[in-house]
């Protein structure tokens, strides 16, 4: 490979593996206020470019916004969409009730990182909007052609000591970035990533139990191999209990 597309590693963080990379890329929603390079951008969307898509069309594109003016009017479009989405959710979900009210825990934890995160937004060193150009009448199955192209990003972005978090915060808004960014009325905007040096770190990520999320011959049984390696740590996070309340 080219010196062109040797990726540039910030702060002296040490390479990670693949495998410990997908074990330990975090969601990372709070960003120092560095800049991100313009060649880190590079090795970042190239990776992301390298994912696999139906047929391979790469039906993927990537519209990156820095600090240019278009850059800080779609900011501050999402940014107010993802105050009103946040403020709806934490008071249908409880985050000020329960267990929310204690200091400390996940509930809490969480909702704090969320409120600076939608306080903060127009601040994000980059915004990324990940698209799908749709060949075809919209299908169930069109996002298998864009998502793993996000997911490598992100996995990239953690390999070269940076951080994002997919939402879909554009969704309010996505008439207003149109007619800003001038997209075509049959290009799907996928998602929403922010990007940027995290404040905190990557670290293990904490999810449910593969008892519970792999089955063996019939749906519901898991197999004897299904186990989680010795101090594995899990989420109580989950699909809403009967009657509609979430788990956690």
């Amino acid at each position: 490979m080219s010196p062109w597309h040797a990726p540039r590693v910030i702060n002296d963080q040490e390479p990670v593996s693949l495998y410990e990379g997908l074990l330990t890329t975090r969601a990372i929603r709070r960003y120092r206020p560095d800049p991100v390079p313009e060649d880190a951008l590079r090795d970042i969307l190239f990776a992301a470019s390298r994912a696999p898509s139906g047929s391979n069309r790469q039906p993927f594109r990537f519209l990156v916004l820095t600090d240019g003016p278009n850059a800080g009017r779609a900011k501050g479009l999402i940014g107010a969409a993802a105050r009103r989405i946040w403020s709806a959710k934490a008071t249908g979900d409880g985050y000020d009730r329960g267990s929310g009210m204690e200091s400390g825990s996940p509930k809490a934890r969480m909702a704090a990182t969320m409120d600076r995160y939608v306080a903060d937004f127009e601040s994000v060193p980059v915004l990324i909007l990940p698209c799908l150009v749709r060949y075809r009448p919209p299908t169930p199955t069109e996002g298998s052609s864009v998502y793993p192209a996000v997911q490598n990003l992100l996995l990239a972005a953690r390999a070269l000591g940076y951080g994002g978090v997919i939402t879909h915060f554009h969704a309010p808004v996505d008439a207003e970035l149109r007619q800003l960014l001038g997209i075509p009325g049959d290009i799907l905007v996928a998602a929403t990533v922010t990007l940027g040096v995290p404040e905190g770190r990557h670290g293990p990520v904490r999810r449910r139990p593969l008892s519970e999320l792999v089955y063996s011959e019939a749906w519901g049984d898991a197999p004897p191999w299904a186990t989680d390696p010795p101090g594995t740590r899990h989420t109580s996070a989950g699909p809403p209990k009967a009657g509609g309340q979430p788990t956690g």
